[in-house]
């Protein structure tokens, strides 16, 4: 899996490269930085929180291309055995992804769904690297302002957890 990870992560790299060097004048190139808040999937977790940095290069009107990083942290519950409670473990990982982003209308803004796929690198010792998968839909305002419903996945050795979250974010043009 590891292999297969550093493979994922580094097509995505090139594949982000490749764009932002064969961008051309009619092309335009964005940055957002979003907040986000969800519901974790496991039953260990009480909530993921986190934020993110996205470049996303305009292929056209409709087609973009995200890449995005930042860092997300699952809140631990804690819990009991016996007559003694624990404090759960916090997880927290950086994920790096890239993706596409298709506009249902032509204006470049109005609803959107996005997927994206990458590397997610766990912060905590012994955590490692997992598979990281986000669909998403939302709205994108001419303004700036972005709203999106996610999923986002980690998979990792046979294991996944994940979180439905809500991201909200500012993004102005370079």
């Amino acid at each position: 899996m590891k292999t297969i990870t550093k493979i994922i992560a580094t097509s995505a790299a090139v594949v982000a490269l490749f764009f932002t060097t064969n961008a051309n004048a009619q092309s335009s190139q964005k940055l957002g930085i979003g907040i986000i808040g969800g519901i974790p999937t496991s039953d260990g977790y009480n909530v993921a929180l986190g934020a993110d940095l996205r470049y996303q290069f305009d292929i056209d009107k409709q087609l973009s291309i995200p890449v995005t990083a930042g860092y997300t942290r699952f809140l631990a519950k804690d819990f009991t055995v016996g007559n003694v409670t624990y404090d759960g473990v916090d997880f927290g990982y950086i994920p790096v992804k890239a993706g596409v982003k298709y506009f249902f209308n032509d204006s470049g803004s109005g609803l959107y769904g996005l997927a994206e796929l990458g590397a997610g690198f766990g912060t905590n010792e012994g955590s490692g690297t997992s598979f990281v998968y986000s669909p998403a839909v939302g709205y994108s305002w001419s303004n700036g302002l972005d709203l999106g419903v996610k999923y986002e996945g980690l998979s990792r050795d046979g294991g996944s957890t994940g979180y439905v979250g809500l991201r909200l974010a500012y993004g102005f043009s370079l």
